[in-house]
């Protein structure tokens, strides 16, 4: 089943999550662990606005962490910090397999992931680490 989850696109992503450095001085930023398979996130959020301007991070996790926080560095940059939590949403729902709809079609490179349950939070915990971020601003 590994090979089918570390298809391509994730194994691409992964490497630029991996060399995703932190920022200097984020507006925000948030430590993020999974007990149950070691993952552990910092996320760091530049915002001018409320709008992401910047993204840092230092992943100690699989390659769907990493390719997770790769995906949201991508994507977020330019919008509005205030749609994070529903970008979260979407993806957990997609993952469940209760909705085919994605904010940022690139997140389709999960798809793979839907069959294995137990990696859902692999994919998800960048996504707590940033909204746990924003969250703590308030």
């Amino acid at each position: 089943m590994s090979d089918a989850l570390y298809q391509d696109e994730i194994v691409a992503l992964a490497r630029s999550g991996r060399a995703l450095p932190r920022l200097e001085a984020p507006t925000v930023t948030a430590r993020v662990d999974n007990p149950v398979c070691g993952d552990r996130i910092t996320v760091d959020l530049t915002l001018e606005g409320g709008t992401v301007t910047a993204v840092g991070a230092k992943v100690q996790g699989c390659a769907l962490c990493q390719a997770s926080i790769a995906m949201i560095a991508d994507n977020v940059i330019g919008q509005d910090a205030g749609a994070l939590p529903d970008v979260a949403k979407a993806v957990e729902a997609y993952l469940a397999g209760g909705s085919e709809t994605l904010p940022w079609t690139a997140l389709s490179a999960f798809s793979p992931v839907r069959a294995a349950k137990s990696r859902w939070e692999c994919v998800m915990l960048p996504f707590r680490a940033a909204n746990k971020a924003l969250a703590e601003k308030g």
